[in-house]
């Protein structure tokens, strides 16, 4: 017997291929959804599409399961790869695999942050809406890195009002195409949705005013691994920042990156990694630092471009 399921693609997904959406949509692995790709059990808009096909939000995906039962829209569910960095009765410091998301939402039952913390046992005691208890800051779906939840109404409070207040540190390793005419700088320009796709955004006039500051860490062929700090936190912000300099982020065809650059290094998403968090703890008020590694698809990546 076979299943079905008919999913709307999230804007979280917009841009990947289509064997990677699926494969994050469903918990899939990813050779399994492209199988599924080139079994012709995948339509999108009623189109059968090719595995490279890139994805637009709110397209409506479906997908026929061979001997598979549907895949649960929320429930906890421990994401492969997620490592918890810290955890005390206040918060929990994880680090997010790419393929994970921050909480459910439409059109997502793939891995979730909530969800694999519930499985895991970390309760989280805060009221709100329960699908998003405890997300204080996100990352997107196709970026790793650390993310801070809190546990309690007034760990969740505290840190949401630094998080407004911009005194949580936030440091992201990135990789961008060429290299920025200045080795260091800072892009202060407002950022809105663009005005052709609801799905990207773009620096506008009548955007929120967003500050991204950059670094040069090393030079690479064709490329430039780069410290990044935020002063601001807009959806997007380093993407699309880094593409109106002209050097988008190798791996993010979204916003203008060279895909045969990603291909040719072996990646298939942004090269994006929130690297550092730090803030003063919201319930002793001491200053504390998380730290990251690079994940294996970023390194392995990254050393491509040192040798080529």
């Amino acid at each position: 017997m076979s299943s079905s399921r008919t999913l709307m693609v999230p804007d979280g997904l917009a841009g990947e291929r289509v064997d990677v959406g699926i494969s994050r949509m469903l918990g899939l692995s990813r050779t399994r959804a492209a199988d599924l790709v080139s079994a012709g059990h995948v339509l999108i808009e009623g189109q059968a599409p090719a595995r490279s096909t890139r994805l637009e939000p709110g397209a409506m995906i479906f997908v026929e399961l061979p001997d598979e039962k549907p895949t649960a829209s929320v429930r906890p569910q421990i994401a492969e790869g997620m490592s918890l960095v810290h955890q005390d009765d206040d918060i929990v410091v994880i680090d997010k695999p790419v393929g994970v998301a921050a909480h459910p939402s439409t059109g997502w039952s793939g891995p979730t942050v909530l969800g694999h913390l519930a499985a895991a046992g970390v309760s989280i005691r805060t009221s709100g809406d329960p699908d998003r208890q405890g997300i204080v800051s996100r990352l997107d779906v196709g970026t790793s890195g650390l993310m801070v939840v809190a546990r309690t109404e007034r760990a969740y409070t505290t840190l949401k009002d630094a998080f407004r207040a911009r005194e949580v540190g936030k440091v992201y390793h990135a990789v961008c195409q060429g290299a920025p005419d200045q080795p260091e700088g800072t892009i202060e320009a407002p950022i809105g949705r663009s005005p052709h796709h609801d799905y990207k955004f773009a620096v506008r006039r009548d955007g929120k005013h967003s500050v991204t500051h950059y670094s040069t860490l090393e030079a690479l062929h064709g490329a430039t691994l780069l410290r990044i700090q935020l002063e601001t936190g807009r959806t997007h912000q380093i993407r699309v920042h880094m593409s109106a300099l002209h050097h988008p982020l190798v791996g993010d065809p979204l916003y203008g990156a060279d895909p045969t650059l990603a291909e040719k290094v072996g990646l298939i998403r942004q090269w994006l990694h929130a690297m550092e968090l730090t803030f003063l703890h919201p319930a002793t008020g001491d200053p504390v630092t998380y730290t990251s590694q690079y994940p294996r698809d970023l390194q392995d990546s990254l050393d491509s471009l040192r040798t080529v």
